[in-house]
Formats: structure tokens, C-alpha cells, sequence
């Protein structure tokens, strides 16, 4: 084996690491590969003389090319209204595979990746290294160009917006299935009560649908009619699968995906809806999971 297969089998020890910190950074499954792909360059170019901790170089090396992504994003949408939701993590009910498992350590639901898109570019990279994958803030200060102190500061924000904004969600499976059951039958059978009982009175909902814009609507009322709405006008059909690693539902119409719907449960009710309608995005989709 000559060096550079050598260092590539090294490389591939930290993939799945890599494109869980990516992930969390940008929230788009194409730019954490993307990332991941950059950091392999980088390693290529220089032959990692010299470096002790591979692992822990490579991490703060992702962590430089997705500030930088995250910062040319931001500058693009200055002008612009756009909002985007984060790509879908999507498994079989039976649970994801090893790859997923590692990707969604932790839980990184659809819910909390929104929250992080309103973070700062600097406060993402601090409270995801950190708080996530425990990179100390003496490493994270020379990214983001601060002292270690006003990066610890910068964590400190982004977790105080965290903790405000992002539901706690319910951590069983079983019982998550059974609140999303219970919305999709009051949807099919029209059934408004139903459906505000198991609602949070103040349940968001966040769809993107790609060029047809972007739907957020906020209280149980609007959710409850939005719902039976929909019900009455389409005939789609409904697969479970878990998406995020909380119980999802993707949206069929025959063969074909029309949207994905993660549900945030707290407390019995649900507390956010998230759907990806991007005719586009949902097309790409990796669904052969699902069988």
C-alpha cells in the first residue's frame, strides 16, 4: 500500500464523523459531502505531516469550509426573501442503519436544524463543534477569528436560542407513532377536534415547496384546517419511516414521493410540522430504504 491509499484508509476512519459535523453545520446532505470532500483535498495537498490527531484536525478543517459555505449563504441571501428547509434524514420505521444512526447521533430533528438556520455563521460552527462533538473552544476560537473567550460567548448565545426556540421532543418512538396516527386519521375523517386535541395550542408549521414559495402558520386552528384541507383535496397515500429519527411520514401519490412531514411531539401533542414539498428536492431523495 503506498502512502496516499494509506492516508485515504485513514481518511475514511472519520466519513461518517465528518459528514455528521457538516450536516449540522449546513443542514443540506449535498454540501456536507461536499465539505467532507474539500477536507479530503485539503488532507491530499498536505500529507497530514506532522499532524497528531488526525481526527481532531479534520474535524476543525470541516468545521473552516462549512463557516466559509455558511458565510458565502448568507451573503447570497441578503436581498433575498428564500427561505429553504433542511434536507430530510429518512429511515425505515425498523430503525436507520449504522451510517444514519451516526449521522443523526444525539437527535437532529428537522425542528432543531431550522432553529440553527437562524443562528450567525460563527455562532453555528461554536455551539455544533462544542456542544455536539465536544471540540474545545481553544480549537474553535482560530476558526471563527476570536479569542477563546468570546468564542465560549458565542456557544452561549446560539444555546440560549437553541433552548428558547427548539421543542424538547418526546423521546419514544411508540409513542410519537401513536400522536402522528392520531393527526393523519382526524385529517382523513375531517375531524377538527380531533385535531386540535392533539395540537399544541401553538403548533408551527413550516412547508417549503419549493418554487411555490414557503407556508408557515402558527396555533392549532390554522394547523387543524390546513390539514383537512389538504386531506379533501389530494389522494395520496402515507408511508411511515422515520425522519430525523422521530416517527415521519412521506406523502405518495402511487409510486411517487410528493412530500416529506416530520412531526415534533412534546407532551403528548405535536408541536411542530415540518414539510418538504420541493417537487424538485423530494425527486432526489433517497427512498430505496423504505423498500
Amino acid at each position: 500500500m503506498d502512502e496516499r491509499d494509506f492516508l485515504a484508509d485513514r481518511f475514511e476512519e472519520h466519513r461518517t464523523h465528518l459528514k455528521a459535523v457538516a450536516y449540522r453545520m449546513l443542514g443540506s446532505l449535498t454540501e456536507a459531502d461536499d465539505a467532507v470532500q474539500e477536507a479530503w483535498l485539503r488532507l491530499s495537498r498536505s500529507g497530514g505531516d506532522g499532524v497528531a490527531n488526525l481526527g481532531g484536525w479534520l474535524t476543525t478543517v470541516v468545521g473552516r469550509v462549512c463557516l466559509d459555505m455558511l458565510r458565502s449563504r448568507t451573503s447570497r441571501r441578503e436581498d433575498s426573501l428564500d427561505e429553504r428547509l433542511p434536507d430530510p434524514v429518512i429511515a425505515p420505521e425498523s430503525g436507520a442503519d449504522p451510517e444514519h444512526e451516526a449521522l443523526l447521533a444525539d437527535s437532529v430533528g428537522l425542528a432543531l436544524l431550522v432553529v440553527l438556520e437562524s443562528l450567525t455563521p460563527a455562532e453555528r460552527l461554536a455551539f455544533v463543534l462544542h456542544d455536539t462533538f465536544a471540540v474545545p473552544f481553544e480549537d474553535i476560537a482560530p476558526i471563527v477569528g476570536r479569542s477563546t473567550d468570546a468564542a465560549r460567548q458565542l456557544a452561549s448565545r446560539a444555546r440560549r436560542r437553541v433552548r428558547g426556540a427548539a421543542p424538547v421532543p418526546e423521546r419514544d418512538r411508540g409513542r410519537q407513532r401513536a400522536v402522528v396516527d392520531a393527526f393523519h386519521a382526524a385529517a382523513r375523517a375531517g375531524d377538527f377536534e380531533a385535531l386540535i386535541a392533539v395540537l399544541d395550542p401553538d403548533v408551527e408549521l413550516r412547508a417549503d415547496l419549493g418554487a411555490g414559495g414557503w407556508q408557515h402558520l402558527r396555533g392549532a386552528r390554522l394547523v387543524a384546517d390546513q390539514a383537512v384541507t389538504f386531506s379533501r383535496l389530494t389522494a395520496f397515500t402515507s408511508r411511515p419511516a422515520l425522519v430525523n429519527g422521530t416517527a415521519g411520514v412521506v406523502s405518495m401519490d402511487g409510486d411517487r414521493p410528493q412530500s416529506v412531514l416530520s412531526f415534533t411531539v412534546a407532551d403528548g401533542r405535536i408541536v411542530a410540522i415540518d414539510i418538504l414539498a420541493d417537487p424538485a428536492r423530494v425527486e432526489r431523495l433517497d427512498l430505496s430504504v423504505l423498500g
